[in-house]
């Protein structure tokens, strides 16, 4: 993007959308005086002025010379308004292939068919569409900006899960699930330690963390390591690596750090916090008399544009003889393409991954978000048969700082 090239593409693109958008906000004020027009044009092209000014500014300079905090609420902002940009015209879009499809008829079929014909309540269909458009691409963007105060606001979610060979010793069990921490995106120390509070008041018995504590380097977690190994459980808090702990997104070496050395780095930074990091293994957790298979592999995913380093075939490896397993794999994909297909003795998979996109509806009996189109299992509880699949949809947030709809989640399962 920072190309010459690249950047006069995506300015071209910028000026198009904005005076393509133009003429619905030209179409909506005619009825206005000469004045409010003025005002109305004079504010639209100062936004726009101000969103090309924005994106520069982020090509341009790094979390340094702005600030981490304020770069990331800039992009978010300049995302949001492109986003909502879109959306508005898809409606216009709409109007505007209606109105060709009406002026060609009129041309060759009906020489006096009026292109700008009112309906009966004397508002134009193009009026009406572009109004539409403009309230959409506001409504999205206003949510947007809403979603800001949500990064933090952690829910706690309860479920009970019933299996019928379930050691008697582990009936009762009280398990939190938490996944993608994204600690490079965190700038409200407090905030995330009062979500850590809120998993330590739960006072569960295991803790399981299914991938992704940073977004790309191991030093994001410096500042909070001493929140983190405040959790702790006593049969133990266990991990697990995500796509982004690889580091995969970014060029190295950085800081003189190079990716294999960061991938280490970020290893001893689970052990540092006090969480047993499970990589292609398992543990076998014990209650009295009775055992049960906790297993824990490295990224997996059906997609692929995500790695495939984990080995199913490792951590089940010496698991057969428990009667109850339990997996920790970041990415949901992988229960439909490999273990319901070859591990049917997982009772319970765990995993994260999807955020729920941070953008969503999630309302008893119905919950919807754009990413359930790339992931058929992406937040909340899946059944297949005996086995289950729990999606958390993250503890953290990346890029987008904030949470529309879908909160951030403490999972708490009970095993009856």
């Amino acid at each position: 993007m920072r190309t010459p090239l690249g950047l006069g593409i995506s300015l071209a693109i910028m000026l198009l959308l904005d005076l393509y958008i133009f003429q619905a906000v030209k179409t909506v004020s005619q009825t206005a005086s000469p004045k409010i027009r003025t005002i109305v044009y004079i504010f639209y092209w100062t936004m726009t002025a101000l969103a090309i000014i924005s994106f520069l500014l982020f090509v341009y300079t790094d979390q340094h010379f702005l600030g981490k905090k304020f770069r990331t609420y800039l992009f978010a902002t300049v995302i949001g308004l492109s986003m909502a940009k879109l959306v508005a015209v898809i409606f216009f879009m709409a109007d505007d292939i209606r109105r060709g499809i009406q002026w060609l008829s009129g041309k060759l079929l009906f020489n006096n068919t009026d292109v700008d014909q009112m309906s009966a309540d004397g508002i134009s269909r193009s009026a009406f569409l572009s109004w539409l458009g403009l309230a959409a691409g506001t409504t999205l963007f206003g949510s947007f900006v809403y979603g800001f105060s949500n990064k933090y606001n952690y829910k706690i979610k309860k479920m009970q899960l019933s299996y019928d060979n379930l050691p008697a010793a582990f009936k009762g069990l009280k398990i939190i699930h938490i996944s993608d921490i994204h600690s490079g995106s965190f700038t409200d120390k407090k905030a995330v330690l009062a979500g850590v509070d809120k998993i330590m008041k739960e006072k569960a018995d295991l803790i399981l963390f299914t991938g992704d504590i940073v977004n790309d380097r191991a030093n994001e977690m410096d500042e909070y390591k001493d929140v983190f190994n405040q959790i702790k459980a006593p049969m133990g808090v266990y991990s697990t690596l995500g796509n982004h702990d690889y580091g995969d997104y970014v060029r190295w070496p950085y800081n003189g750090i190079s990716k294999v050395q960061n991938l280490e780095n970020l290893k001893k930074v689970h052990a540092d916090i006090g969480w047993r990091l499970l990589m292609n293994e398992h543990v076998v957790l014990e209650k009295g008399e009775d055992k049960v298979a906790l297993l824990g592999i490295e990224n997996w995913s059906n997609k692929a544009r995500f790695p495939k380093h984990g080995r199913m075939d490792l951590a089940h490896a010496g698991t057969e003889n428990y009667p109850f397993k339990i997996l920790l794999s970041h990415d949901p994909s992988h229960w439909d393409a490999e273990v319901k297909t070859k591990y049917n003795d997982i009772d319970l998979m765990l995993s994260g991954h999807t955020h729920g996109m941070q953008f969503g509806v999630e309302i008893p009996g119905f919950k919807w978000s754009p990413v359930q189109y790339m992931y058929k299992q992406w937040a909340g509880l899946y059944e297949d048969g005996k086995q289950k699949l729990n999606v958390n949809p993250g503890f953290g947030f990346i890029g987008y700082p904030g949470r529309v709809g879908i909160l951030p989640e403490i999972t708490v399962i009970e095993l009856v």
